[in-house]
């Protein structure tokens, strides 16, 4: 609609409409200006962005990237929402996670949960993360099951838990038609973390029970997080979720449900990272895929996919934890407008174990403020329309597309898991993203971008370790290698009451070499190497007795190219002279006598960092 002033003219009449050429041309102009010499389409795609393996984002989108149509909310293909009222109505789900391995205090964190926000409860059962399952009863003592939908995550003990759960329904006196929740029934997802055989006979067979007894439970879950945990991408999350899918259509409709039946039996978990826009294109891309799936499988009407959307662990520091805080807020955001119908938010602490009451609160509070105060959940689809979001939701589902039919002509999920393809595709997209974060690309702030050396750890009760066949898929996180760099280097401050030191010495005026002084300083630090910038500034006369005074073992130039070129080599050798067994330079690599070795942006910083904590002798 075009809004006319008073006269009935339209405020942009008296502007004509800029060419995309025209576009192009000031673009080129800026990077002519930082040494790029590229006209036309080449400028535009200097400034394009890889997201992940095979999507790239463009630095501008017009009418002109046309996407498949996405419908209306609550109709095929459901890519704007399963539902035609969104979450307007009452907002998401808020799902908390619980894995405690004591009934009592299970009891005591849930129901605080339950009283400040959280909607729903997702519990680990049995094993050695989490309640037992005859603990069940005392951990949800004052619970109301008709009220408080249960999920429920017992791996191999799924049957003793889901009749323990269908115990606690009669014995509140639940209606069957009452009772809401997942049984969290998924061989396949269980396969894939401990590395055992699938056995989808129990999974079927409460599946069976479900759609006759019990309308408002689902028996299985497609978790796709153990994809995104080895290390996948978003359209390698999103194919393996499909082929689960399937799989689970195969043996359900085999059983003799109908295809709808079966749909309405699963439910999808996704990860949802800090990349908004990816994660809102993913939720998007899953149910208009998963919408395909239905209408080949005859059943259209089935096709709207129930998904519950779980902040990544994968993105989670161990350092500068509440950093985390920011990264789960942005995920939640993701999920929330993408258009999830249960979002998990792990609390901040996560990644050092078991969470505590305040973490908790803060996780629940994290859905309940951009619901209550921002209106997040206000607007259905508040991102259907942009011609980003629609294109990447477009590709990223033709991406997940080709990955599932990989898997389908290997033999389905089972038999890919059983081979190794997944295992082995997931690999190579890790191997490659594990680069650009050892080459700080992809940054991990707090971590591989301005530490804090002097942070005081955060300290959690251990999460007692999983228990399971190996030979699953592995679990990483984005801040293995620096993690490993730091522990060296708290090791070292443990023996030595000190950490290991480089002294930056830094040539004229502030001006010259503040900016790289800093990069400097914050690249040993990712590593546990305290920087050492005292006096502000050093010569050749001065440098020896600088280094000396440091206590470091190495050193770093820092200033600008005019200066490196009349000092760098005379500094170099009065830091040599001082004691320095190695000196770096700040700068892209040249012909500096006496410099051993160069740091600069897009440098392997990991290997670095490595490198130089093994001459100092930190083990």
């Amino acid at each position: 609609m075009t809004v006319l002033p008073a006269d009935g003219l339209s405020l942009a009449a008296e502007f004509p409409d800029p060419a995309h050429e025209q576009w192009q041309s000031l673009v080129e102009g800026v990077l002519r200006k930082s040494g790029k010499d590229v006209a036309g389409s080449a400028a535009e795609e200097a400034l394009s962005t890889t997201v992940e393996a095979g999507l790239i984002t463009r630095p501008l989108y017009t009418s002109r990237d046309d996407a498949p149509d996405a419908g209306f909310p609550g109709f095929a293909p459901f890519t704007r929402g399963s539902k035609a009222e969104g979450n307007a109505a009452n907002g998401w789900d808020v799902r908390q996670r619980h894995s405690l391995t004591d009934p009592a205090r299970l009891n005591e964190a849930v129901l605080a949960d339950l009283e400040n926000g959280v909607t729903s409860l997702w519990l680990t059962v049995g094993g050695a993360t989490g309640v037992p399952v005859s603990g069940l009863a005392r951990a949800l003592d004052g619970v109301y099951l008709d009220l408080a939908p249960v999920v429920l995550d017992a791996g191999s003990e799924l049957d003793a838990a889901a009749t323990e759960l269908l115990r606690l329904y009669e014995e509140q006196g639940v209606a069957p038609e009452s009772a809401r929740g997942t049984l969290g029934a998924d061989p396949l997802g269980h396969a894939a973390r401990s590395g055992s055989a699938p056995e989808p006979a129990a999974a079927v067979h409460w599946a069976e029970r479900c759609a006759k007894e019990y309308p408002g439970l689902r028996a299985l879950t497609v978790d796709a997080l153990p994809y995104h945990e080895a290390g996948g991408s978003a359209a390698q999350e999103l194919g393996s979720s499909l082929a689960t899918g399937v799989a689970y259509l195969r043996a359900l409709t085999a059983a003799g449900l109908s295809v709808e039946a079966a749909c309405a039996q699963l439910e999808f978990r996704y990860a949802a990272s800090a990349d908004q826009f990816l994660t809102i294109a993913k939720l998007r891309a899953a149910r208009r895929l998963w919408a395909r799936v239905a209408e080949v499988c005859g059943a259209t009407d089935a096709g709207a996919q129930r998904q519950h959307a779980v902040t990544s662990s994968v993105m989670m520091t161990r350092r500068d934890p509440w950093v985390n805080m920011l990264r789960t807020t942005l995920a939640c955001l993701g999920a929330g407008v993408g258009g999830a119908d249960s979002v998990t938010v792990l609390p901040f602490d996560h990644a050092l174990g078991l969470p505590d009451a305040f973490a908790r609160r803060i996780a629940r509070n994290t859905s309940t403020i951009l619901m209550e105060e921002s209106h997040l959940a206000r607007v259905i689809d508040p991102a259907g329309g942009s011609w980003y979001v629609e294109r990447l939701t477009a590709e990223l589902a033709d991406a997940a597309w080709a990955f599932f039919q990989e898997i389908e002509r290997a033999g389905g999920q089972a038999a890919a898991l059983g081979s190794g393809l997944i295992g082995e595709r997931l690999a190579a997209t890790w191997a490659a993203r594990s680069k650009d974060l050892a080459r700080r690309k992809e940054p991990v702030t707090g971590v591989s971008e301005f530490p804090h050396l002097a942070e005081r750890p955060v300290e959690r009760e251990v999460t007692p370790a999983a228990d399971g066949a190996s030979g699953g898929l592995p679990t990483v996180r984005r801040d293995e290698a620096f993690e490993a760099l730091r522990a060296r280097s708290d090791a070292h401050l443990a023996a030595t009451g000190r950490r290991p030191r480089v002294f930056l010495a830094a040539l004229g005026p502030a001006s010259a070499h503040t900016a790289r002084a800093t990069f400097a300083s914050n690249l040993f630090q990712a590593g546990g190497i305290e920087p050492v910038h005292d006096p502000a500034s050093v010569d050749a006369s001065t440098a020896a007795e600088a280094f000396a005074a440091s206590g470091a073992t190495v050193a770093c130039l820092c200033s600008g190219d005019a200066l490196y070129a009349e000092q760098a080599e005379a500094v170099a050798s009065a830091l040599r002279a001082g004691g320095a067994h190695r000196v770096f330079l700040a700068g892209r690599p040249d012909e500096y006598p006496g410099v051993d070795e160069y740091v600069f942006a897009g440098c392997d910083v990991v290997a670095v960092l490595s490198s130089v904590l093994d001459r100092m002798g930190v083990a």
